[in-house]
């Protein structure tokens, strides 16, 4: 299997603090992979590594084959990148962002600029600062997808967009860029969108890269259990695969990763009246996997934070 991006023990500190800390991560060339994790968890630094617009203090990157901190021109051609907010040059018209931007890569596409730009129904003419946030997205799409990129890396391209145009956005992209061994790199805090078009998700807890599965594999791993008591619930005890265990009255509200008959085996010497599974889509099984325990009350205590079992490896794909 090739791969079109591979971090071995790739770590950044700022200060004291390591915000990426040996990250070891392969993307099989072809892959649409979700890059998810909280505020601070270190996605975007990751991706400022990957571009080479930061240098890492320990480990290496490679792109396509080939270290990031001695890429080619050539190779840099194959790369496209959609930042956060979309900065582009506001004096600048359509025409002259591309007049500006052609000369760099040996093989833009002016037919798929041309249809990217019409399609969305954009004026030529007109500066970009004048353009919405939603054109601006809109804008920064044809740009990344005209030179025909190999490999496209998107740090939450749909932030700050209206549900319609984020859903005009990415099935515009999901059309134009799933050809065969085209590998993106999609980072977002909009799940939902990830769920649309990932089938391989990472995730980034701390730094620490604790999932690196196919996206339904995960969905499937994490899980919701009540269990329900006749009175009120006892203490949550230890159990295998437990990420968070609530007491929430007569029942207690758990979060495994990986719940299978072993654990029900465990909850049912306890006595329970009943016990469900919930179902959890990308959304609730991120939000479930990485929170953690919650305070339920003002005055309910804190418990010592407990990294959440890790989930890398497995499954298909």
């Amino acid at each position: 299997m090739t791969y079109a991006i591979e971090t071995r023990g790739l770590t950044k500190y700022y200060g004291n603090k390591a915000v990426v800390r040996s990250l070891d991560l392969k993307i099989p060339t072809g892959c649409v992979y979700g890059f998810l994790g909280r505020n601070g968890a270190g996605k975007s630094t990751t991706i400022k590594l990957l571009t080479g617009m930061i240098h890492a203090d320990h480990g290496e990157a490679t792109l396509l084959g080939e270290n990031v901190a001695t890429l080619s021109n050539v190779t840099r051609a194959r790369v496209a990148y959609i930042a956060e907010g979309h900065p582009l040059y506001g004096w600048m018209t359509i025409n002259q962002l591309e007049q500006f931007t052609r000369p760099f890569y040996p093989h833009w596409n002016r037919e798929l600029f041309d249809r990217i730009i019409d399609h969305f129904e954009l004026s030529r003419k007109q500066k970009v600062r004048r353009f919405s946030n939603g054109q601006r997205a809109q804008v920064s799409l044809a740009v990344a997808l005209a030179p025909d990129p190999e490999l496209l890396i998107l740090d939450d391209p749909t932030l700050g967009l209206d549900t319609v145009v984020r859903r005009d956005f990415l099935e515009s992209m999901i059309q134009i860029i799933q050809r065969e061994g085209r590998t993106i790199l999609f980072s977002s805090h909009n799940l939902g969108d990830v769920e649309r078009v990932a089938e391989r998700i990472g995730v980034l807890v701390d730094g620490v890269l604790r999932v690196d599965c196919p996206t339904d594999h995960f969905k499937e791993m994490v899980k919701l259990v009540i269990v329900e008591f006749a009175s009120q619930a006892p203490p949550v005890p230890e159990l295998p695969g437990l990420v968070s265990g609530q007491v929430n009255g007569r029942r207690w509200e758990l979060v495994f990763a990986g719940y299978g008959e072993s654990q029900a085996a465990l909850l049912q010497q306890h006595k329970p009246t009943a016990i469900d599974q919930v179902e959890l889509n990308l959304e609730d099984a991120f939000i479930a996997y990485t929170r953690g325990r919650r305070r339920l009350f003002a005055n309910d205590p804190p418990a010592a934070p407990t990294p959440a079992p890790v989930l890398v490896g497995n499954g298909p794909g």
